[in-house]
């Protein structure tokens, strides 16, 4: 799997927890299988990796779930944000994209896992869009930008 020379940075909800590294490898994808689904809350996870050796913990220290024998699964104790999967047996560490300050720049390309996919999965770009919060609720969206504790992307 090819290295790609890039920095990144991310982190949980919190910002009790954040990471960076100098390389990721060219991998992201969606894994549906039930395991990941209740790893992270959702239909699937979505991962890219870092090469264990250029990963950094630069706040904190995540808290870890031995899913199994072979995996951790990684989080933040304070927040409950998701961020990793790393195969014990494996030297990359599959961070979750939604974790990373900018997620854009990953766009996945394979999935797997398949046997535990949503049957509706493929529908979702059919869903009506139905707009911003903004726009749908300015009252709750104000309510929120008052009182909101997330951490921005980069601190």
């Amino acid at each position: 799997m090819e290295r790609i020379d890039i920095t990144v940075t991310g982190g949980c909800q919190c910002g009790a927890v954040r990471y960076r590294a100098t390389q990721m490898l060219d991998n992201a994808h969606l894994c549906h299988c039930r395991m990941c689904q209740k790893a992270v809350g959702n239909i699937f996870a979505a991962l890219v990796a870092a090469p264990d050796d250029a990963l950094e913990w630069t706040r904190g220290t995540p808290a870890a779930f031995r899913s199994s024998d072979h995996v951790d699964r990684g989080f933040c104790a304070a927040c409950g944000t998701p961020l990793y999967y790393r195969n014990l047996k494996g030297s990359r560490t599959n961070l979750t994209i939604g974790s990373l300050d900018d997620p854009a720049a990953f766009p996945p390309k394979t999935q797997m896992g398949s046997e535990a996919r949503m049957p509706w999965f493929d529908s979702l770009p059919a869903l009506k869009d139905v707009g911003t919060t903004e726009a749908q609720d300015p009252d709750w969206a104000a309510a929120i930008a008052a009182s909101n504790r997330q951490a921005r992307d980069g601190h």
